[in-house]
């Protein structure tokens, strides 16, 4: 299955770019995280406080994902 991976904010100054696309089999957002985050260059994702959107929905890790779907990775936001 292919799908579409975005980063945001800081997630995509660490990893260079904000949006690469990516070929498996990946039942839930949690598998595209594990499959990202086993890479030094995508450790950022590794963090406890991620965040994680499908198709433009927020969603938990355990979002399941289907080909053609967009997964969206970024940091908690803060305001002030």
């Amino acid at each position: 299955m292919s799908i579409n991976v975005l980063f945001f904010a800081r997630y995509a100054e660490a990893v260079g770019f904000d949006s690469l696309e990516m070929e498996g089999d990946f039942a839930t957002v949690e598998a595209v995280r594990l499959a990202l985050a086993s890479d030094p260059e995508f450790a950022v994702l590794n963090e406890s406080s991620l965040m994680c959107a499908r198709n433009e929905e927020l969603c938990g890790l355990d979002e399941p994902v289907q080909a053609g779907d967009e997964v969206a990775f970024f940091p908690p936001v803060t305001g002030g």
